[in-house]
């Protein structure tokens, strides 16, 4: 049986199930070298397989061979409002209510939006920092 030391770690060299697997009797790598010369056979049994009608062949062949498709959004061209960020993120919500887009296009808009708020305020933020220190190095040459 192996013994711990006080801190609840075992010794170096030492394993914590000793009747376990042995390393490096059955790592993913061996099995991947020993079946990658059958892989080509394999996938042409598979196709001959799904082209005789078994779903599950073809079910496999799809969804390990042929990557995902994935749906992509056309740009469009959208009529928002012009004015503050409040009234631009009102005509979003509108388009959405019209349907011209997407509730989940108006939500990576309205996103956008948010984005666009925090940084006008980071740069305002910035301008008075600015003017402070400014303020501060004028009264200190006086």
């Amino acid at each position: 049986m192996s013994t711990q030391k006080n801190s609840g770690r075992w010794q170096p060299g030492q394993s914590g199930n000793p009747l376990g697997r042995k390393p490096g009797t059955c790592s993913v790598q061996q099995l991947r070298v020993q079946i990658e010369f059958l892989i080509p056979e394999i996938i042409q049994k598979l196709a001959t397989k799904a082209r005789e009608g078994d779903i599950g062949a073809a079910r496999l062949l799809l969804e390990r061979v042929v990557p995902a498709l994935k749906p992509v959004e056309a740009p469009q061209t959208l009529q928002i409002a012009k004015g503050d960020l409040s009234t631009q993120a009102k005509s979003i919500v509108a388009l959405a209510g019209a349907g011209e887009v997407s509730l989940a296009q108006a939500s990576q808009l309205l996103g956008a939006l948010g984005v666009v708020a925090r940084l006008i305020e980071v740069d305002e933020l910035l301008k008075r920092v600015d003017a402070l220190e400014k303020q501060i190095e004028s009264e200190h040459l006086d």
